[in-house]
């Protein structure tokens, strides 16, 4: 899972995604899947299923939003002490610019901003033939204390 060189962004002590598979049960419910944590991005994977699509058989809007933060709450997490701090969800954005039907859809975080209360992830969500379908914009807060 992880993919890195010694420049990566990362803070020291999250040398072990084990515990980032398992963060919420929204994830599971949607069939979320963490693919990749490179130097300075998080990949997700998401289904377009029964699950994730509206009435109009197509990927619901909020599905990507919920892919786009759990994408970006790994990686504001995986910037920070996690004995210390962690990472909870202030903003998202998000424009939907082409719908899917079917297939997976995929997420990819990159780092906008990495500063002391607060960082800012830019969220790009493509289909299986790399297509964007909506990109977000996704701050998170960084909070004292342990995660419980």
């Amino acid at each position: 899972m992880f993919n890195l060189s010694e420049d990566n962004i990362w803070h020291s002590s999250n040398n072990n995604a084990d515990k980032y598979p398992d963060m919420v049960a929204m994830d599971k419910h949607l069939g979320i899947e963490l693919l990749e944590i490179g130097d300075d991005f998080v990949t997700t994977k998401m289904p377009v299923s029964d699950r994730t699509k509206q009435p109009f058989s197509i990927l619901h809007g909020g599905a990507s939003c919920v892919l786009a933060e759990t994408t970006g709450s790994i990686a504001a997490n995986l910037v920070l002490d996690n004995s210390k701090f962690y990472a909870v969800g202030l903003e998202i954005n998000a424009n939907h610019i082409t719908s899917v039907s079917n297939g997976s859809v995929y997420a990819k975080a990159t780092a906008l901003h990495i500063g002391k209360s607060t960082s800012v992830w830019n969220i790009d969500i493509t289909d299986e033939n790399n297509k964007r379908i909506c990109f977000c914009r996704f701050t998170a807060m960084n909070k004292e204390g342990e995660r419980e």
